[in-house]
């Protein structure tokens, strides 16, 4: 059984201490950077136990993400950081492509079956 892409994962690979926030950046899409200042900023402006708190007690909880999505390439990343977030939107996203796939090869064969007399020529060039 292969691995969920839209559960929550600790990025150990590039985390700093438990991989929690590169986690959580890797989840939301967020630079990792932003995501440790943030979580320090919470922890220093009185949210002290609490974030500690709940910082080792995901680090503990959450798993560690798979050697499968190590490896994805950028597109294929931000694509899964979209249908977490929004999944309704990003469906929309790929029944759209397809629409544009399929108009763009409807335009093809039209092409191609059109009575075109330089085209047949060349295709029978090529035979």
């Amino acid at each position: 059984m292969t691995a969920r892409r839209t559960k929550f994962y600790l990025d150990k690979r590039n985390g700093k201490m438990m991989g929690v926030c590169a986690g959580i950046a890797d989840y939301t899409g967020i630079d990792a950077t932003w995501v440790r200042v943030g979580a320090v900023l919470l922890t220093l402006l009185g949210g002290f136990p609490w974030t500690v708190i709940a910082y080792f007690v995901t680090g503990w909880v959450a798993g560690d993400k798979p050697g499968e999505f190590r490896d994805s390439d950028p597109e294929e990343q931000k694509f899964w950081q979209g249908v977490r977030a929004k999944p309704g939107r990003s469906i929309r996203d790929v029944r759209s492509r397809f629409r544009d796939i399929d108009r763009r090869l409807a335009d093809v064969e039209t092409h191609v079956t059109s009575h075109n007399s330089r085209l047949a020529r060349e295709i029978e060039a090529l035979r």
